[in-house]
C-alpha cells in the first residue's frame, strides 16, 4: 500500500530517470539543443526579406554621358551589382532563362537627343520576377534612382527638365510572371519542398523499421546484395514520388492557374534525379539511426535548412555568402530553378543544365555514403 497519494522522493526519481535516458539518447538530446541553435542562426543571419545587390545585366546602346551616368548610379546603388554588360537581345534571353542575373536595364538608342529634347526618353527594366519578393524593393528604386543620377547633368539650358514627373520613364517588364502572383513561385516550389520531405523520411524509416521489427536478420540471410536491397527499396518511393509530382502539377493547373510554359515530359524525366537523391539521403540517414524516432529526428534537422535555405521562403540571393554556399550544397535550391525554369520560363535540357548536375553529383556521394553504411550494418 502506498505511504501517501503523492511523494516527492518518487516524484524526483522519475526526474532522474528521464534525465539518464536523455543523456543515453545522445542523438535527441542534440537535436533539442541543435535545433533551436539552428533556427537562430538562419533567421538571425541569413534570412533577408530585402535583397540588396542583384545581378544585373545592362545593355547600352549609345555611349553618352547621361548613359554612364546612369550606369554608374547603378554601380554604386545597393539594389543592384552590374555583373554583365549585354551585347544583344539573344543574350538578355539567355542570361534571364538561365537565372543568371536578376534585372537588365536596357538604355535605348538616340537616349540622348530624346533626354535634351524633353521628350521624356524610356529605359527599359526586365526582371526575373519568378521570385516576386526578390524584385519588388529594387524595381521601385530603379526610377527614382534614374532622374537622381541625372540631376547633376541637368544644368543651364536643360533645369526646365528636372520639372514634372522626371526627366526619364522607367518601363518595368515583371518577365514570366508579370502579375507579380506569389503563386507563380510558391506552388511550383512546393513539388521540391513536398518530394524532399516525404521522400527523405519515409526513406530514412526503412532499414531502421526493419531492425526494430527484427526481420533485418531474415534480409541478410538471403542471397540478395547490398545494391540490390537499396533499389529495391527505392524503386517503390520513386513511383509514389511520380504520383505526388502529377497531383501537384493538375493542382497547379486547375486550382491555381500557374502556368505550364515548358514541357512537362521534361519536367518529369529531370525530377527523376531529385527523388533518387532525396531517397539516398534518406537510406544514409536509417542505416546511421538506432531507431525510428532518430531516423525521423535525422530528417528534420536535413529538411529544416533545406526549406530555408533553399529559395523556398525567402529570396535566395537576399542571404549572406556563407547561406548562399550551404544553400547550393542542397540539391531542392537547384531543383527549385528547374522546376521554376520549366514551368515559368519555358527552359529546355540546355538551360537545366546548370542545375543538373550539382543535383547529380550530390545524388552519386549520398550513393557512395549509403551503400558503405549498409555494409557497416551488416558487419
Amino acid at each position: 500500500m502506498r505511504s501517501s497519494w503523492f511523494s516527492p522522493a518518487r516524484l524526483w526519481a522519475m526526474v532522474v530517470k528521464e534525465f539518464v535516458q536523455m543523456r543515453r539518447d545522445r542523438l535527441t538530446f542534440g537535436m533539442m539543443i541543435g535545433i533551436p541553435l539552428l533556427q537562430l542562426i538562419i533567421f538571425g543571419y541569413a534570412i533577408n526579406s530585402d535583397p540588396k545587390h542583384l545581378p544585373t545585366a545592362v545593355l547600352v546602346t549609345e555611349q553618352s554621358p547621361f548613359a554612364r551616368r546612369i550606369l554608374a548610379a547603378m554601380q554604386t546603388s545597393d539594389y543592384f551589382r552590374v555583373t554583365t554588360v549585354a551585347r544583344s537581345e539573344a543574350q538578355i534571353e539567355r542570361l534571364l532563362a538561365e537565372g543568371r542575373v536578376q534585372f537588365v536595364v536596357s538604355v535605348p538608342a538616340e537616349f540622348s537627343r530624346r533626354l535634351v529634347r524633353g521628350q521624356r526618353p524610356q529605359v527599359l527594366l526586365e526582371a526575373d520576377a519568378t521570385d516576386p519578393a526578390a524584385v519588388g524593393n529594387a524595381v521601385f528604386a530603379l526610377g527614382t534612382l534614374v532622374n537622381q543620377a541625372l540631376e547633376r547633368d541637368l544644368a543651364g539650358p536643360l533645369v526646365r527638365l528636372r520639372a514634372g514627373p522626371g526627366p526619364v520613364e522607367v518601363i518595368v517588364h515583371r518577365r514570366y510572371n508579370p502579375e507579380g502572383l506569389t503563386q507563380y513561385n510558391i506552388v511550383p516550389g512546393l513539388m521540391g519542398v513536398v518530394l524532399t520531405m516525404t521522400m527523405v523520411v519515409i526513406t530514412s524509416l526503412a532499414v531502421t523499421r526493419e531492425r526494430e521489427r527484427g526481420t533485418m536478420e531474415n534480409l541478410l540471410t538471403t542471397p540478395v546484395r547490398p545494391l540490390e536491397v537499396m533499389l529495391g527499396k527505392l524503386l517503390p518511393y520513386i513511383l509514389v514520388g511520380y504520383v505526388q509530382m502529377a497531383l501537384i502539377v493538375l493542382a497547379a493547373r486547375y486550382l491555381f492557374r500557374v502556368p505550364e510554359v515548358g514541357s512537362l515530359v521534361l519536367l518529369f524525366a529531370v525530377s527523376l534525379l531529385f527523388i533518387a537523391a532525396n531517397l539516398m539521403v534518406g537510406i544514409t540517414f536509417s542505416t546511421v539511426a538506432q531507431n525510428q524516432l532518430q531516423a525521423v529526428q535525422m530528417s528534420f534537422l536535413f529538411f529544416l535548412p533545406s526549406i530555408l535555405l533553399s529559395g523556398f521562403m525567402f529570396p535566395f540571393r537576399g542571404m549572406p555568402d556563407w547561406a548562399q554556399t550551404i544553400g547550393s550544397a542542397l540539391p531542392l535550391t537547384h531543383y527549385l530553378r528547374l522546376v521554376r525554369g520549366i514551368l515559368l520560363k519555358g527552359n529546355g535540357l540546355a538551360q537545366c543544365w546548370p542545375e543538373l548536375w550539382p543535383i547529380a553529383l550530390f545524388m552519386l556521394v549520398m550513393m557512395t555514403v549509403a551503400l558503405k553504411r549498409y555494409r557497416q550494418t551488416i558487419d
